[in-house]
């Protein structure tokens, strides 16, 4: 995992890459893990309505001699968490829209 300013490259598992944006980041405590949300920033990651697929990923930072990398999410737990979280963000991001 590549950062930029807001975003990151992430390799698949056919060694394509993909840039991709970062939505947002934020560390649970509970996990002592760091976590990502990010989204393809081409055409092509578009389903037929024009939306793109939202993904996350536990990811241990970049420091000054090498990149950063993504996990996997592993535990039924670390789901539910992330949901909590994404469910307050987009509750926060309508209430900015009204």
């Amino acid at each position: 995992m590549e950062h930029g300013d807001r975003h990151i490259t992430v390799v698949d598992e056919q060694g394509n890459e993909q840039l991709c944006e970062i939505l947002f980041t934020f560390k649970s405590d509970d996990f002592g893990k760091s976590y990502v949300f990010y989204y393809p920033v081409s055409k092509e990651a578009e389903d037929e309505n024009g939306e793109t697929e939202v993904h996350v990923s536990a990811f241990i930072p970049a420091d000054e001699n090498q990149e950063g990398e993504l996990l996997p999410i592993e535990t039924e737990e670390e789901w539910d968490m992330i949901e909590e979280v994404w469910n307050t963000f987009c509750a926060e991001q309508e209430d900015e829209e009204e």
